[in-house]
């Protein structure tokens, strides 16, 4: 029996693994403020990072950055314009790597036009350097406009931080290890320290039978403090003493009866 012909084209396409979908812009919601006069404006744009699958510590890694105006949300150039050649500075927050918080890109807009939409570059890269190898994530973060980064002339504040997307960022050490807790070599090179008796402890050459001898003189006294000397005179002393009374008493006259 043949297979008709939409069976046998669903078979082989239920076989097929198709590429996935890429992932939809985030729109982050900005609360945009003229810092002169204290103007705000809520700004949507769709925003789309491009995290590297992995950066190594102490080398500088790239975050992509590209955004388009939702519309009817743009960014309008104040009535009374922004003087000077206005960049855009864009940053990307970064949680739990630790020593790692941010990353930021510049990219320069020119003259914009008061009363026109504060034009976007098409892409931005933002750069940041990790000093430490950790697991943590990224997520779209303010932006900025003025001549430089401490002249803000419009500061944008995220709104929707929660609601935004967490992309995964991985940092491993130099040569794609970890570094270890403890690098410092131990006092003998080998990691475990040892200790002399010799010479950390200062009482293990002292001799238990030394005894104390007073300054210019051999030792004195008596009982367990007299040396081999002071006894051979205590003896020799009670023999004298014991021959005397014995002659004493020899010589004495005996009683006649």
């Amino acid at each position: 029996m043949r297979a008709k012909p939409a069976v046998l084209a669903a078979a082989i396409l239920s076989c097929v693994v198709l590429p996935a979908a890429p992932a939809a812009a985030d729109v982050v919601g900005y609360q945009c403020t003229t810092t002169a006069t204290g103007e705000k404006l809520d700004v949507n744009i769709d925003v789309v990072l491009t995290v590297p699958a992995q950066a190594t510590v102490d080398e500088e890694m790239t975050i992509g950055w590209r955004g388009t105006y939702v519309t009817g949300a743009e960014l309008i150039v104040p009535a009374t314009g922004l003087e000077g050649e206005i960049n855009m500075y864009v940053y990307a927050g970064i949680s739990g790597i630790e020593d790692l918080t941010s990353a930021t890109g510049v990219a320069p807009l020119g003259t914009v036009i008061p009363g026109e939409t504060v034009p976007l570059p098409e892409t931005a890269q933002l750069k940041t350097t990790p000093r430490k190898a950790d697991e943590g994530t990224v997520h779209a973060a303010s932006i900025n406009f003025g001549p430089r980064p401490q002249e803000r002339l419009i500061e944008c504040e995220v709104k929707n931080k929660d609601a935004l997307t967490e992309y995964p960022l991985t940092v491993v050490g130099a040569g794609g290890g970890t570094p270890t807790a403890d690098d410092s070599p131990s006092p003998d090179g080998t990691g475990t320290e040892t200790s002399d008796p010799e010479t950390s402890d200062p009482e293990a050459t002292e001799d238990p039978e030394t005894t104390d001898t007073p300054s210019g003189g051999v030792s004195t006294g008596g009982g367990g403090e007299a040396g081999p000397d002071g006894r051979a005179v205590m003896v020799t002393g009670l023999v004298v003493v014991l021959a005397a009374a014995i002659g004493l008493r020899l010589r004495r006259p005996r009683r006649t009866t």
